[in-house]
């Protein structure tokens, strides 16, 4: 028996690779399939199964890709309807892979086809248990995605997914594996934990969700204080339902080189150009109207976030990263990529071109600044529960996802001096970028956001004090 976790940081993402006897089994797969292929082919193996947990919301799946790939079976849950060839599996349905067996769990919950897969080894034991975003470590799977207004509510999730793991999970001995869809950072719970697996003993005993005593007070804690989705996790659902273009003709249209009359055509009929180059990179110089998201952050999830999915896009990416960066948009969904700019920021600048900046300032600068200039406004970006828990005064808090309205940047103007900051210096550039389109220059990125501003080692005076809570 060989099993793998091939965990996808950015996206908060785990797959897996099972395999016995020169079969393998790929569970819930990224886009992007090499690495699953070139496991298989290195170990001899064959794929035959690809069980898919559930339709994710947070990204595309490679599972139609994979099985032209290979010619493996796709299997979902039970209730599962799709427009492309699967097996529907049966409520303790079993599947056999080489000595071992997987057998089917259906948890509704997260959503009406949620299922998990209880793993048996040569011996008929119960080894490990891939949850999807059933179980994860920590925490359980958002109840409020597949609701249908008031014929099946948030609370009629939660009280299904309640049955579930009582049902289902939490019989399983102490010692079986815990393997989850997803770790710490996902949107698809509420506060996972920082370790990407666990066992059922773990979870009994440290999960906040499996404390509940009764269905009530479990449906009440997993759904208080749970923040909005975010908005591309609908569209990503309804592709994993309803199918894609291959990644090969997505990369083939997204790889194509553009010239700087491409580039300045492409702009004027409104295509967007996002700039995936570092955030101390692109202040100091890009093209005018660009968007900045950087591949070093939750590229993925901040592009399918503030994004528009029915609009063309360009990139301008770090030399060598064009791939890299049509891979990680496919993702989340985006296959309207045109192409990339040949040669770069620099060709641009070479060209002659128009160029734009952002000044990056230290939390110092902004510390002396504070008291002596009552034209200040500080924007702080991060969600409102990390501006609950600390901020400078009087600073105006605009979510980073709420900034795809301009009516959230509406009392902002550019005779302010405006200061943006997040809590490392990634958001803020991002935020920076979308405000410099709707037409606000006098800005300031203040690099290392809230946790420079926060541990500011040099004493401040009494009257900086005064405006720092």
């Amino acid at each position: 028996m060989f099993v793998q976790q091939l965990y996808t940081g950015c996206i908060s993402e785990a797959a897996y690779y099972i395999e016995s006897n020169g079969e393998a089994a790929i569970v819930d797969p990224l886009r992007d399939i090499d690495a699953y292929l070139e496991l298989a082919k290195e170990r001899n193996a064959t794929i035959k199964y690809i069980f898919e947990t559930h339709f994710h919301a947070d990204f595309v799946s490679g599972h139609i890709d994979l099985a032209k790939a290979t010619g493996a079976t796709i299997i979902y849950g039970p209730g599962t309807v799709t427009k492309f060839p699967v097996h529907v599996a049966k409520d303790g349905e079993v599947f056999s892979l080489g000595a071992l067996s997987f057998t089917t769990l259906h948890t509704p919950g997260h959503t009406l086809e949620s299922t998990c897969y209880l793993l048996k080894d040569e011996s008929g034991k119960d080894y490990c248990i891939f949850t999807g975003d059933t179980l994860f470590v920590g925490d359980v799977g958002r109840p409020d995605l597949a609701q249908k207004g008031e014929e099946i509510t948030t609370q009629d999730l939660a009280g299904m997914m309640y049955e579930s793991l009582q049902n289902k999970i939490m019989p399983l001995a102490d010692d079986v594996i815990v393997y989850p869809a997803h770790g710490p950072g996902s949107s698809c719970g509420k506060n996972l934990g920082p370790n990407t697996f666990s066992t059922i003993g773990e979870e009994k005993a440290s999960n906040y969700a499996l404390q509940a005593q009764t269905k009530e007070a479990f449906i009440l804690s997993v759904t208080d204080g749970l923040a909005a989705p975010p908005s591309y996790f609908p569209i990503n659902a309804k592709i994993n339902k309803e199918g894609y273009d291959s990644l090969d003709s997505v990369l083939e249209k997204g790889l194509q080189p553009l010239s700087i009359e491409e580039v300045k055509k492409a702009l004027e009929a409104d295509v967007l150009l996002i700039d995936t180059r570092h955030a101390t990179v692109f202040t100091q110089g890009f093209i005018p109207g660009s968007i900045f998201v950087g591949l070093e952050g939750r590229f993925a999830e901040w592009a399918g976030s503030l994004l528009p999915f029915d609009k063309e896009l360009m990139i301008l990416a770090e030399a060598g990263k064009e791939k890299e960066t049509v891979v990680r948009l496919a993702r989340v969904g985006f296959q309207k990529v045109i192409g990339y700019v040949a040669g770069g920021f620099e060709a641009w600048r070479a060209a002659g071109e128009d160029i734009d900046m952002v000044i990056d300032v230290e939390a110092d600068e902004l510390a002396m600044d504070l008291p002596f200039d009552p034209n200040i406004v500080i924007v702080d970006v991060r969600k409102p529960v990390e501006y609950a828990d600390g901020h400078v005064k009087d600073a105006v808090n605009i979510s980073l996802s709420e900034m795809t309205d301009p009516a959230s940047m509406a009392n902002l103007e550019d005779e302010q001096n405006i200061y943006v900051h997040c809590a490392g210096g990634y958001r803020s550039v991002i935020a920076a970028s979308l405000l410099k389109r709707q037409g606000i220059h006098n800005l300031r990125n203040v690099l290392g956001g809230w946790g420079k501003i926060k541990l500011e080692e040099r004493i401040p005076t009494e009257k900086e004090k005064s405006v720092l809570n």
